[in-house]
């Protein structure tokens, strides 16, 4: 039995038809979304690009690469997420979201092909119509090239239904590992499965995961780019400085030592596109590019209030390690006073591994923790939360489970706030801190 299709007559109404489908839940497999993009037509044929797996950083590389191919000339398209304003963030070009028509006539359109489909292969998924509203708009503007982040995992991830030529591999550490292993060399196997016979291959993963991504290319044929992180120069409030091995010292606009990693990734990842003949980034592009960078939300810092205010959505142990890393280097370039860090989490991620990482932080030391909520069935209670961070953290530990108090609570101290530790917080307190005009979605049932 199929799923009525829900009219998206309006942009509210396409929202309210993607969420329906959250009722599929997460379904691993590629048949569903293969046979959505053959009922459109097989957009996914008509861009090239690289597939970007791991485990962290995706979204960082795709960032980097996206401005150094824009710097170049080229007009790109990307799929970040998860959106932390509206959801049209998921599908963008040169940087911009898709408009709310274009969002709204595509989920119509999408909606149904997947009522055909569900005939014989079962309900597409949320994620699965997502996936082929990307490659649809994709084939209708026609970016020179394509970089497209993997949703969870990689082997069985919708967006694997792509090949766009070029495969990379972050890194791998655990995470998910209800769904894709208990061990490193497990999640490393189904992240790796991206590398198809026929493709370049790049990767930054050690280690375990290094082997089995070895394996994996080394079985196709496939030329693997092994790459270490860039040799990390210096930092300071708005970015670092590394070296590289083509271009030498490179400013990079990202914050966070860790991002000394993504940069050497995206660069190789460049390598790999032009000697797929994809795309040709000279070096001065690269340069402007890294330089100008921008990825909303990752050691975000923007001024609130007369405020340094933090977002970082830190939400596993390796990236709240990096995040604790990064807050006692940035510490010297932030306003003074004691810090103030508004915390949520989902209750299915590792809360106790996060919470340990955040904790070595010498700048969180003293902190003041503000322990809010996102909604939702997955989110932590905020009292839950508070628990936890009182038995790992001397500071002072309080409850505030609506998020916007807990944000507005917290510029009222007297030192720099971080917001982190979940990416559905940090989308809440950019969108109440934020008031970006391309983020602006229409009022709920309003034609758009």
């Amino acid at each position: 039995m199929t799923a009525e299709v829900p009219a998206a007559t309006s942009y509210g109404a396409a929202l309210r038809a993607l969420d329906e489908r959250g009722r599929f839940g997460v379904r691993m497999g590629l048949s569903r979304t293969r046979a959505l993009l053959r009922d459109l037509g097989n957009p996914e044929r008509t861009v090239r690009g690289a597939l970007i797996a791991g485990t962290n950083g995706k979204g960082s590389v795709l960032a980097l690469t996206d401005a150094a191919l824009r710097a170049a000339g080229y007009s790109v398209g990307t799929t970040p997420k998860p959106h932390l304003v509206t959801y049209r963030e998921r599908v963008q070009v040169d940087g911009q979201p898709i408009a709310p028509p274009d969002f709204t006539r595509l989920v119509g359109r999408v909606l149904e092909a997947a009522a055909r489909v569900a005939r014989r292969h079962g309900e597409p998924t949320e994620f699965e119509l997502l996936t082929a509203v990307v490659f649809a708009r994709f084939a209708e503007v026609m970016p020179d090239v394509a970089i497209v982040e993997v949703g969870l995992g990689g082997r069985l991830d919708a967006t694997h239904a792509w090949d766009g030529g070029v495969a990379v591999v972050t890194n791998v550490d655990l995470d998910h590992m209800d769904r894709l292993g208990a061990t490193v060399g497990l999640i490393a196997r189904e992240k790796a499965a991206i590398i198809e016979r026929g493709n370049l291959a790049v990767t930054g993963a050690r280690g375990d995961g290094l082997t089995v991504i070895r394996r994996r290319a080394r079985r196709l044929d496939v030329p693997l780019s092994e790459v270490g992180p860039a040799r990390l120069l210096g930092w300071d409030r708005d970015g670092i400085e590394v070296d590289l091995p083509r271009l030498g010292p490179t400013r990079v606009g990202l914050r966070g030592r860790h991002q000394a990693d993504n940069a050497a990734i995206a660069d190789a990842t460049l390598d790999a596109l032009e000697r797929a003949g994809i795309a040709t980034v000279p070096d001065a592009a690269r340069r402007t590019g890294y330089a100008s960078a921008a990825w909303p939300g990752r050691l975000e810092l923007i001024r609130v209030r007369d405020r340094d205010v933090l977002l970082d959505g830190a939400h596993n142990p390796a990236g709240a390690a990096a995040l604790a890393v990064a807050l006692d280097d940035l510490r010297p370039y932030l306003a003074p006073g004691p810090m103030t860090l508004v915390s949520a989490s989902m209750a299915d991620k590792d809360v106790a591994g996060v919470l340990a990482s955040l904790a070595r932080s010498e700048a969180l030391r003293d902190a003041s923790v503000i322990c809010t909520a996102v909604g939702g069935e997955r989110a932590m209670a905020a009292a839950e939360l508070a628990a936890r961070w009182r038995a790992v953290h001397d500071g002072p530990v309080v409850v505030e489970p609506e998020t916007t108090v807990a944000v507005d609570h917290a510029l009222d101290g007297g030192g720099p706030v971080v917001v982190g530790g979940s990416l559905y917080l940090v989308g809440a307190a950019r969108r109440h801190l934020i008031d970006d005009p391309a983020l602006r979605d229409p009022a709920p049932d309003e034609a758009p």
